[in-house]
């Protein structure tokens, strides 16, 4: 029996070192899917608005949620033109340099010679068993906002599907920093002095309203994927900052229908879920551009840029007012390790161009469909003019609704590229002690 495991393990590693054999030409169709054409779905053209009355004719591009908001009345979708959203030149050209050098270890989490670019643009085969690991490492290190990046401000808004009525306004200042895997900012392809080998930080910062103020949160992720995050949490009416333990990732934060891990489609470690790659479809995805929408003109008033925010719309206001193109999407299932995990599984519908993932369904632990994410994408040349040339793809709006309650938590972002604001002092625990002063 011991010799038949150690046989198909070992099978299974080089099923996964044969499929993972890139060339300079999965490279380019990586990162330029439309170079040939743009996807087609019949009936479905630039334009149109799909609605309760004619659903039908996108129910094969719809992700299921979606479509079911749609079939409801909750929800329409106007088509937009299929656009590219080219990545920054340097994280391709770091691509070309390390081709086949990343390489998976034995179990989800491990990875050795990879240290920037994608590091498996070849595309994923339903035949190899770790495709799905693959693509969660394709994510994670992806090029998406840049090195480093701001949404200042961020607006949180609790919304009541039911009767319409938004409940509570929350207001934050968020920063991420890369310290490794970094591409255009200084130093390159990882900052100085990091003994700890940090890959990623997240800070953010409660501003509104008084009652949380000064709240703050900081995780660093490490390089190492199995080792568990440093999550600190800083109450301003405690004026102390606590270690969050890891099942307060999994809890709702600060009152909304949002975890930590919700965060970006998923913000956790590789390490902690199984990874399975389901198939490629074409899809309608929320990606625009930001200049070209119906912005709200109410909720962020004076700001300096002159900058506005995408509005929700929909029951609720719980959907994003954008427009929707079709896409190469990539269907991808993470299913937590942990038996006592609240989710059972999630899908994620990952964009094959930029690896980020505008769509997720979450599923409760009876496997129904429990909360639907959504992250709408501006393309960085028509954001701020700060975010023109990045090759970034640019956070816009969120929207976590909870399908059982009726219930919702939009997300509204002003993003900036390798934000001057953002600096390295932000991300430490002296930082949230001295902040929150």
């Amino acid at each position: 029996m011991r010799n038949k495991i150690l046989f198909s393990t070992a099978y299974l590693i080089l099923l996964s070192t044969m499929a993972s054999a890139a060339t300079l030409a999965d490279v380019e169709n990586s990162f330029y899917p439309y170079k040939k054409g743009v996807p087609q779905v019949a009936g479905i053209k630039p334009g149109m608005v799909i609605n309760s009355k004619n659903w039908q004719i996108a129910k094969d591009a719809l992700e299921p949620a979606f479509q079911g908001y749609i079939q409801k009345g909750n929800y329409e979708i106007k088509v937009g033109e299929t656009t590219s959203f080219d990545q920054g030149k340097t994280y391709i050209e770091q691509t070309k340099a390390r081709l086949n050098k990343a390489k998976l270890g034995d179990k989800p989490g491990e990875i050795t010679g990879s240290d920037a670019g994608r590091p498996f643009p070849e595309e994923p085969s339903l035949s190899d068993p770790r495709a799905g690991d693959k693509l969660a490492w394709n994510f994670k290190y992806g090029f998406s906002q840049g090195d480093d990046w701001s949404i200042s401000p961020w607006y949180w808004k609790f919304r009541n599907m039911k009767t319409d009525q938004i409940e509570r306004s929350l207001i934050f200042d968020f920063h991420i920093m890369k310290f490794t895997h970094r591409s255009v900012v200084s130093p390159i392809p990882a900052l100085k002095d990091n003994p700890s080998n940090i890959f990623r930080a997240n800070y953010f910062k409660a501003l509104e309203p008084f009652d949380i103020k000064n709240t703050q949160v900081l995780i660093q992720r490490f390089e190492e994927d199995t080792k568990l995050d440093d999550s600190y949490l800083y109450l301003g009416f405690q004026r102390r900052v606590r270690r969050m333990s890891s099942g307060q990732t999994t809890d709702a934060f600060l009152g909304s229908d949002i975890t930590i891990e919700d965060f970006e489609g998923y913000n956790g470690r590789i390490s902690d879920m199984k990874w399975t790659y389901m198939g490629t479809k074409t899809l309608l995805v929320p990606f625009y551009n930001h200049n070209d929408m119906p912005l709200d003109k109410e909720m962020y008033k004076g700001d300096k840029d002159g900058f506005k925010m995408i509005a929700g719309t929909g029951k609720g206001g719980c959907f994003p007012a954008v427009t929707w193109q079709l896409r190469k999407v990539y269907i991808l299932e993470s299913k937590p390790l942990d038996k006592n995990h609240p989710v059972s599984k999630r899908i994620h519908y990952m964009d094959a161009q930029t690896a980020v993932i505008p769509l997720t369904s979450i599923y409760d632990r009876s496997g129904k469909l429990w909360k639907s994410f959504t992250i709408a994408y501006t393309h960085a040349d028509n954001s701020l003019p700060q975010n023109k040339g990045t090759g970034t793809t640019m956070y816009d709006f969120t929207s976590l609704i909870d399908t059982q309650a009726d219930h919702c938590t939009t997300g509204h972002f002003k993003t900036m590229a390798h934000s001057p604001a953002t600096t390295r002092a932000l991300f430490t625990v002296e930082n949230m002690r001295s902040s929150g002063k």
